[in-house]
This record gives structure tokens, sequence and C-alpha cells, in this order.
């Protein structure tokens, strides 16, 4: 009797990971285009109920940025098939630069609760343990191996197709795309509404 009630919680606790829903604070329209060609737009759902201190990092900079300094304009400037599409370095264009939004040079790990379940996972690229600045990167993949290492914070709700298209441009040995690829407008937007994402 006691191994079958172990058993339905079990299959419960299982389940409601499975369905784990976050609320969606904000959405972030991402315009991106190659070689003067317009790739389309990714809308990205952030989570700011979880991680708020690094939503908010984000919202800043895909808003008015830091004294000039903002996504819009900047590339994806790493690119790994199968694996993820890097941006964000709003200050070297090249993956060497960090900045927050206060205008330091990094800022803690909020927390690890969400995890990299699948494709179109936002979450912030760093140089090792709280070193959070500017850089981000979205997965093409499940990532497990990323859990408890670096912060998720969104997820794609429209656009994978673009993602999909900038993980398979043709890049050089380092990961660089050959040609630019540029967040060429970046729009931020509060969402009143009740907007849910499964994580699964």
């Amino acid at each position: 009797m006691k191994t079958s009630i172990f058993l339905v919680f079990l299959f419960i606790a299982v389940t409601m990971a499975k369905d784990k829903s976050v609320d969606v604070t904000h959405k972030v329209y991402f315009d991106v285009s190659s070689g003067g060609k317009n790739l389309g737009t990714i809308v990205i759902g952030l989570f700011g109920k979880v991680v708020p201190k690094t939503v908010s990092n984000f919202v800043g900079f895909a808003g008015e940025g830091y004294q000039g300094k903002k996504y819009e304009g900047s590339r994806f400037h790493r690119v790994i098939r199968e694996f993820m599409i890097q941006g964000g370095d709003v200050v070297a264009k090249d993956g060497s630069g960090s900045l927050t939004i206060t205008g330091e040079k990094y800022f803690d790990d909020e927390n690890f609760d969400l995890k990299h379940t699948g494709p179109g996972i936002l979450s912030m690229a760093n140089a090792g343990k709280n070193t959070n600045g500017c850089q981000f990167f979205i997965t093409t993949v499940a990532t497990p191996w990323l859990d408890g290492h670096h912060v998720v914070f969104g997820k794609v709700l429209q656009g994978m197709n673009v993602v999909n298209a900038i993980e398979n441009v043709k890049t050089t040995t380092e990961d660089k795309p050959i040609t630019d690829v540029i967040i060429s407008r970046s729009v931020v937007e509060k969402v009143n509404e009740k907007l849910q994402v499964k994580m699964d």
C-alpha cells in the first residue's frame, strides 16, 4: 500500500515537472538581418517573476540601453549548429565585452531555478560563476549540461525559424558568422495579461 501511494506521488511529481509553466512578464522583439537581407523577427518571452534582476538587465539593453550601448545594432557573434546562437556584446561586438545596465561589468547569478529543457531557451552567457553582463544565448537543442551554470530567463515564443536560420549561417573555424548577423531593431513590450510558457 505504501509503495502504491509513493508511486502515485512520484507520477504526479514527474507530471508536474514536465508540465511546468512560467509566467511571461515581458516580450522582446528582435528584427534580424544579414547581408542586407531581413531574416525575420524573434519574439522572446521573459520570466521576470523568477529572475527579476536578470530580466531587468536584458530589458534595459533591449530598450534604451546604457550610455548608447544597446542590443539594437549588435551582432550574433557566435553560432554553433545543434547547440546555440550567442549575441548581446554591446561593448566590443565580438564576445569579449561585458556590461550591465547599471554600468558595472558583471552581476551575480540570480538563481538556477529554470533549466535548459529544449530549443528556444534564452540564457545568460558568462565567463564563469557570477560573471553575467550583456551577453546571452538562445539554444537550438536541449542543453542540460548548462543547468546550474547559466541563468535561464526566457524562451522564444515565435520565430524559431529565424533562430534556426541564424544557426545555419556559414561560420569561421571560430564559430563567427562570415556575414554579420545583426539585431536591426529591438522592441520591448510589458505583458499585462496572463501569459504562461511551458518549459518542457
